[in-house]
C-alpha cells in the first residue's frame, strides 16, 4: 500500500501517529487519535502513576511468577509498533480476573487471571492486548479528551498561554495519577484497535491470535456464572459482540504465524500460585478516593478589540497551510505546535483556577478522528449526523467531541452548509450556547475542508453571539484566504 499523505500533528493539537508495521501477509492499518501529550510525557505519567498504584494495590512477591510474566511480556513487547517504550510487567496479588495498562509501558496482570488462563497463548493474548493500548497511546488519548473539556477549545489550536503546560498540571486537572479511570476505560473503537494490533503483536511473536479471542469469549461466558469475579475485567474491557470474528479475520489477513516455544511452564506457575495464601479481591483493598472537582469560576467579561481592516499572512512552519489575519490579532502556537490560534486583544479569558479559554478568535488545525480509525476510511462509530462522505463523517466526530467537552454548546439545527474552501469540498456547522467562562451567549462555527487522503483541515470561528455579525466579514476574509499545501507529508 502506498504511503498516505497526512499533515503532521504534534502535542497541543489533534495528534495522530500512523501505526503500520510490516508483517507477513496483509494486515489492517490502525490510526490512533487525539493526544496533547508527547511520548516522553506518556512515560512520565506512567512512572508517577505506577508509584501510586504500588501504594494502592498489593504486588505479588513471588520471583518465579514475576520472571515468567516479564519474559513473556518482553517477547511480545519486542514486536510492538510505535514508540519504543521500556515496557514493564507487574503481577498484582489480587484474585480478580483482570489486567490493565498505564501510559508509557506499565502493564499489570492480576494473579487470579494467571491462574485462570488455559495456556500460554491466552495469557500472551491478554498481555498483547494491553501492550497494544500502550503502543496506540490510548490511556493519554482518553486523558487528552478530558483535558479538552477542562481547558477549553484553545487546546485544539495549541494555545497554552505562550507555552506547553506541565504534565502534572494537566493530569491533576483531570483527576490525578494512579488508577485514574481515564487511563483504564476505553471506547469500543479503542478496544477493537487493541484487538487488531494485539493480534498482530501475537502473530509476530509466534502465538495464535485466536487464543486472545477465545479467552475474551471465555471471560464473557464466566460473567453468567460468577459475575463478581470478572466484573472489573468486563468493565475495563467492553467486548464487541463480533470480537472473535474480527480477530479471526485479522489472523487470516496476516497468514499463519510461525509457532514459538513456550517461555516456560504455565502449569508450574499456576501450581505455585495455588499453594500461596488466597489473594484478596480488588473490592477488599483500599480504594483510590475519587478526587473532588469544582466548576471553573467565571472570568471577567472581556473587552474584545475590533479587528483591523489590514491583514498579513500567517504561514504554518512546515508550510502546510497559510491564512491571512488582521494586523492587530496575535497568532499563538506551542513551541513545537502544528495548529494556530489567532486572537484579538481580549480574546482569551483566564478563570480563577488559572485556565485560559478562547472566547473570540480563529483556530486552524489538521484533524484525525479523536478515537482514531481502523482501516483506510473513517466511519463515525456513533453514526454521522451530516452524511456518509469521509468529510461529513469526520466533521460529525469533531463536532461531537467539541460538544462533549463543552457541554453548553448545542448544534444549531439546519445550520450545516456545503461549499468549497481552498479549492476543495467543505462543510460548515454552527454551534451555540451560554459560555460558563463569560456568562455570554457564544457562537462557534466549524468549517471543515477535505484533503485528498480523507483527513480534514478545520477552522473554528469563535465569538460572543452579539459580536459575531460584526466579526463575520473578518472571519469570511480569513476563510477565503486559507491556502493548503497538500504536498506537505506528515509522519
Amino acid at each position: 500500500m502506498a504511503p498516505r499523505q497526512v499533515l503532521r500533528t504534534v502535542p497541543c493539537a489533534i495528534a495522530a501517529l500512523l501505526i503500520s508495521v510490516a508483517a507477513a501477509g496483509a494486515q489492517t492499518v490502525v490510526r490512533p487519535g487525539f493526544n496533547v501529550f508527547t511520548v516522553g510525557q506518556d512515560v512520565e505519567i506512567g512512572k508517577q502513576s505506577a508509584v501510586q498504584v504500588a501504594r494502592q494495590l498489593p504486588m505479588l512477591s513471588d520471583a518465579t511468577t514475576q520472571r515468567y510474566v516479564s519474559a513473556l511480556g518482553a517477547r511480545l513487547a519486542a514486536q510492538a509498533p510505535g514508540a519504543k517504550f521500556a515496557y514493564q510487567f507487574k503481577v498484582a496479588n489480587l484474585s480478580d480476573l483482570n489486567a490493565f495498562a498505564l501510559p508509557g509501558g506499565f502493564i499489570y496482570v492480576n494473579r487470579g487471571l494467571i491462574q485462570q488462563v488455559h495456556n500460554e497463548g491466552e495469557l500472551a493474548g491478554v498481555l498483547a492486548h494491553e501492550i497494544a493500548h500502550v503502543a496506540l497511546r490510548h490511556p493519554t488519548n482518553q486523558a487528552s479528551k478530558a483535558y479538552l473539556a477542562e481547558a477549553g477549545l484553545s487546546v485544539l489550536g495549541g494555545w497554552f498561554g505562550g507555552g506547553s503546560p506541565r504534565t502534572g498540571d494537566i493530569v491533576h486537572a483531570i483527576g490525578g495519577f494512579g488508577l485514574n479511570t481515564l487511563f483504564l476505560k476505553f471506547s469500543r473503537s479503542a478496544e477493537s484497535q487493541a484487538d487488531i494490533v494485539g493480534s498482530q503483536i501475537m502473530a509476530r511473536a509466534g502465538y495464535d491470535p485466536m487464543d486472545m479471542a477465545r479467552f475474551f469469549t471465555y471471560m464473557s461466558q464466566q460473567a453468567g456464572g460468577d459475575p463478581g469475579k470478572v466484573a472489573q475485567f468486563l468493565s475495563d474491557h467492553p467486548a464487541p459482540a463480533d470480537r472473535e470474528i474480527r480477530v479471526s479475520e485479522e489472523a487470516r489477513l496476516m497468514g499463519a504465524a510461525r509457532p514459538t516455544a513456550p517461555i516456560g511452564s504455565l502449569a508450574a506457575v499456576q501450581k505455585r500460585l495455588g499453594r500461596l495464601a488466597p489473594a484478596q479481591t480488588t473490592a477488599q483493598v483500599a480504594q483510590n478516593p475519587t478526587p473532588t472537582t469544582t466548576s471553573p469560576a467565571p472570568a471577567t467579561r472581556p473587552s474584545i478589540e475590533s479587528p483591523s481592516t489590514h491583514f498579513h499572512t500567517f504561514q504554518q512552519r512546515q508550510g502546510a497551510f497559510s491564512i491571512e489575519q488582521p494586523d492587530n490579532w496575535s497568532a499563538g502556537v506551542a513551541p513545537d505546535g502544528y495548529g494556530v490560534t489567532i486572537i484579538p486583544r481580549g480574546g482569551i479569558v483566564t478563570t480563577t483556577r488559572g485556565q485560559e479559554h478562547v472566547v473570540c478568535g480563529v483556530i486552524v488545525n489538521h484533524f484525525v478522528p479523536f478515537d482514531g480509525a481502523i482501516g483506510n476510511s473513517f466511519l463515525d462509530p456513533q453514526q454521522s449526523v451530516y452524511g456518509a462522505s469521509t468529510l461529513e463523517q469526520a466533521t460529525s466526530d469533531l463536532v461531537r467531541q467539541i460538544q462533549q467537552a463543552n457541554g453548553y454548546l448545542e448544534r444549531v439545527d439546519g445550520s450545516d452548509v456545503r461549499g468549497t474552501v481552498a479549492g476543495a469540498r467543505s462543510i460548515e456547522v454552527r454551534l451555540a450556547g451560554r459560555s460558563p467562562q463569560t456568562g455570554r451567549q457564544e457562537r462557534v462555527t466549524v468549517v471543515a475542508r477535505g484533503l485528498s487522503d480523507d483527513h480534514i483541515v478545520y477552522a473554528l470561528l469563535i465569538a460572543p453571539t452579539d459580536d459575531f455579525s460584526t466579526l463575520q466579514p473578518t472571519f469570511d476574509h480569513m476563510i477565503r484566504s486559507l491556502r493548503i499545501n497538500a504536498q506537505v507529508t506528515h509522519d
